[in-house]
This record gives C-alpha cells, sequence and structure tokens, in this order.
C-alpha cells in the first residue's frame, strides 16, 4: 500500500495563520475576562457553605445571616451604578483591573474579619467589585468579540457565573470536613489575581479607543479579530455607531415622558424584579440551611449543594439553546409554572417527619426547581432586558431594571432568614410559590416577545403594540362610564 500523497493528507479547508491567531487571541480574551463573570458566581456561592460555621463562631442571629449575606448585594447594587460610567471614562480594561484589585483586597479583608461589622463592611466592598463586573465583562467581551460570534461570547460569561457558583459549592464541600470557612471565603483571591495579572496583557476595546480619539490603537485591535480587508469598514461602523448613540443619549430623559416608553421601563423593572422575587437566591445562599432544617448534618448539606450547582450549569446551557428555538415569553411561562409546582411541593415535604428519605427529597425538589429557574427564567430575562429597550433609553432602563435587581435580590436574602426562623421552610417556600403565580400572570400580561426580530423592528412593533393596548384601555375606560 502506497503512502498517503500529502495532497490527501491535508484535504480540507486550510486555516491561515492570521486566522489561528485571532482565534488564539479571542479565545485568550475570553478565559481571561470571563473570570470576572466566575468571581461573580463564586463570591455569591460561597457564602452558603461558610455561613453555617460563621453562625456559631459570630454567635449569629437570623437577622445577622441576612445582614452578613445581604451587605455583598447592597454594595452590587451600588457597583452596578457606578461600573458603567467608570468604564466610559477609565476604559474597560483598566475599569475591570480596578474590579480585580477590589475582588483581591475584599475576599483578604473577608477572609480574616475579627467580627461581624468588618465582615458586613469586607462584604459590602466586595459587592463593589462583583456589581462593577455584572456590568463590565458582558460590555467588554461584546465590544472586543467579532460580529460572528459576539452572542456566544457573551453568553459565555454568564455561563461562568453559574459555573463559578459550582466551584464555590466543591471548594465549600472539600473545606467543610475541617470548618474551613475562613479558606473557603478567602480562595477568591487566587481568580482574582489571575484576573488582574491576565488584564495587563490584553488590550482595551476598539469601541472605546475610538471614543478617545485612539483611531490607531483601535485599527490594531481589529487587525488582530478581523482580516485586514474588514478593519476599514468596521471602523467606520463604530464611528456611525458612536454617533447615533451619542444623539440618543442627549434625548434619554425625554424619551421617558413618553407613555409607551415608561411602560416599557415599568415592564422590564417588573421583569428584573420576578427573576428574583420568586425566590432564586434563597437557594443558592442557603442551601445548606435549608437542607440542614431536614435533619441533614451541616458537612453532609454542604456537599449535596453540589447538585444544585451542577444542575444550574447544565440547565444554563440548556436555556441558551432554547431561547432562540422557543421564544422567550414560552419559555418564561412554561418556566414558572415549573417552578410554581416544584415550589409547592417543597414546601409540603417540609411537612414530613425528618429522615434520609425527606432530606433526599427536599434536595430533588430543589434541583427541580433551579433547573426551571436557570433554564428559562434567568436566560429569559437578561435576554429581554437587553432587547426590549429602545436605542434612546437603552442604557438608562438597563440600568434602572438591573439595579432593582440588585435591590429585589438584597431583600431576599436579608428577610429569608428570619422569615424560615418565624413561619417555618414550608410556609416560605410557599410564599415565594405565590411569587410565581403573581409572576406569571405578569409575564402572560406583558412580557414582549422579542424572538425573531431585528433591535430596530423590534422598538417599531413594541410602539405598536404599547399603543394599541393605550387605545383599548381608554376605550374600556369610556364604556364603563356609559
Amino acid at each position: 500500500m502506497s503512502a498517503p500523497t500529502h495532497q490527501a493528507a491535508s484535504a480540507g479547508p486550510r486555516v491561515s495563520p492570521r486566522a489561528r491567531d485571532a482565534k488564539r487571541f479571542i479565545v485568550g480574551i475570553a478565559a481571561i475576562a470571563a473570570l470576572g463573570g466566575a468571581l461573580f458566581g463564586y463570591d455569591t456561592g460561597v457564602i452558603s457553605g461558610a455561613l453555617p460555621f460563621m453562625e456559631d463562631h459570630f454567635g449569629l442571629t437570623s437577622l445577622g445571616e441576612g445582614v452578613i449575606t445581604s451587605a455583598l448585594l447592597i454594595g452590587a447594587a451600588f457597583g452596578s451604578l457606578i461600573g458603567g460610567r467608570m468604564s466610559d471614562a477609565l476604559g474597560r480594561r483598566n475599569s475591570l483591573l480596578w474590579a480585580g484589585a477590589v475582588f483581591i483586597g475584599g475576599a483578604m479583608a473577608v477572609a480574616v474579619s475579627p467580627g461581624v461589622p468588618v465582615m458586613t463592611a469586607a462584604r459590602f466592598v466586595l459587592g463593589l467589585a462583583v456589581g462593577s463586573a455584572s456590568v463590565i465583562t458582558p460590555l467588554y467581551l461584546s465590544e472586543i468579540a467579532p460580529p460572528h460570534i459576539r452572542g456566544r461570547l457573551v453568553s459565555f460569561n454568564s455561563l461562568m457565573i453559574v459555573s463559578g457558583q459550582l466551584l464555590a459549592y466543591l471548594i465549600n464541600a472539600v473545606l467543610a470536613r475541617w470548618e474551613a470557612w475562613r479558606w473557603m471565603l478567602g480562595l477568591a483571591a487566587l481568580p482574582a489575581v489571575a484576573l488582574f495579572v491576565g488584564l495587563f496583557f490584553l488590550p482595551d476595546t476598539p469601541r472605546w479607543y475610538i471614543s478617545k480619539g485612539r483611531r490607531d490603537e483601535a485599527a490594531r485591535v481589529l487587525g488582530r479579530t478581523l482580516p485586514a480587508e474588514d478593519v476599514p469598514a468596521e471602523l467606520a461602523r463604530i464611528d456611525q455607531a458612536r454617533e447615533l448613540e451619542a444623539g440618543a443619549r442627549r434625548g434619554a430623559w425625554q424619551q421617558l415622558r413618553t407613555p409607551w416608553v415608561r411602560r416599557l421601563l415599568l415592564i422590564g423593572i417588573g421583569l428584573a424584579a420576578v427573576q428574583q422575587i420568586t425566590g432564586v437566591n434563597a437557594v443558592v445562599y442557603f442551601a445548606p440551611k435549608i437542607l440542614a432544617s431536614t435533619g441533614l448534618g451541616t458537612g453532609a448539606a454542604i456537599t449535596a449543594t453540589i447538585a444544585v450547582g451542577a444542575v444550574s450549569v447544565l440547565a444554563t446551557a440548556i436555556g441558551m439553546a432554547l431561547i432562540d428555538r422557543v421564544g422567550r415569553r414560552p419559555l418564561l411561562i412554561t418556566g414558572l409554572a415549573g417552578m410554581t409546582v416544584a415550589l409547592a411541593l417543597l414546601g409540603a415535604s417540609f411537612h414530613l417527619p425528618h429522615s434520609a428519605a425527606v432530606s433526599a427529597l427536599v434536595l430533588g425538589l430543589m434541583v427541580l426547581y433551579m433547573a426551571f429557574m436557570q433554564a428559562t427564567l434567568n436566560t429569559g430575562v437578561w435576554l429581554l432586558l437587553a432587547e426590549m429597550f429602545p436605542l434612546k433609553v437603552r442604557g438608562l432602563a438597563m440600568g434602572a431594571a438591573v439595579f432593582v435587581m440588585w435591590v429585589v435580590n438584597f431583600a431576599v436574602a436579608l428577610v429569608f432568614p428570619v422569615l424560615l426562623d418565624a413561619i417555618g421552610a414550608g410556609a416560605t417556600f410557599w410564599f415565594f410559590g405565590a411569587m410565581c403565580v403573581l409572576s406569571l400572570i405578569f409575564c402572560k400580561r406583558y412580557a414582549p416577545e422579542t424572538k425573531g426580530l431585528a433591535l430596530e423592528d423590534l422598538e417599531h412593533e413594541l410602539r405598536k403594540a404599547a399603543g394599541a393596548e393605550a387605545v383599548g384601555v381608554a376605550v374600556a375606560a369610556v364604556d364603563s362610564t356609559d
């Protein structure tokens, strides 16, 4: 048998060295920048394993648990407000550098905190980094990625958030046997150092360079991600987009006086509240405490929480695959219906006698609830908030909705342990089930469908729909007076 020829061995499409370099550059950017998402997930998830030991160490009351848990979240609310402005002034990369430094300092301060006041303050500061990263990381990725992979690269950040939570649960389970809660919290400094150091090797985004008049640097970055012949057209496109957005920002506040725009803003804020009031982060932050209330030991409860993180990662990936096929509204409605059933059964399970079987049942129902939540509501709400607002108010409206999301998250984390003690786990989860029913009614009535529409066409359709509804309301009001 003759040896294969060179032509046969090299059959198939050939990839140029320039294309290979561009792919490596983009993969490197994604790997480093998405560490911001992983840190977001780790720092929100790690408290679930540390809290049972902190409760004994500091003698925490239920309110104290809520305060320490929610301090990070109120910091994140303010961090999300300053993140966008800071990234415009300092640059996307430099702002992530700042967030990385705060991640490092915050993780170390939390790990060595001598008491509740210092711990609370340190978690608030850490929250500033979490909130900033939640805004800056997807912004950096969306602006530096080539158009044909932008959606996948930005969605990768969402996957990294739940992956960071899963990593936190795994580390919690390993360290729980030594009750090493300070190490659980402090280990967040390691990926933060990787983020901080890695960013020194990355450029800023072409859009930011152009906004500062640094056109040559923008062209160099584009030259590393696009074919050389496409760079001039992309530079022109960025110039045109920035001019449109500059005009849009000048008219943002005036646009909010328009009834249909105000209505969309209120719907967006409602969707942001729905994502949190249905109880997802009560499970993320307090899963071991919930499982321990069924009679499961602390170490076993922390280990069992790994299942919650693993299902969250898998369900998020499934949601990303379904969202463009099924549509936003059907996904939200289906998910909320499934969450309602899971929470109703979860509440009922706490009225059964404590046993290993009941603990397994509670864990299974929590996992079922998280699967519905992460695959539908979590994926759908973030996408709707990014799509549903008209250009002239997009930044302002998105910022307002995300701020409300963090504030409601803060309220749930603060109140949940108090509710557990006051009315019990069963009634608490039935309360969240009732919130799911109200959220289902809200989404069925108000959530827009944005599938398959360009943003410009979507703005036209939403304007028409809001106008038609306003006419219907006016007619109903006239009829009621006759």
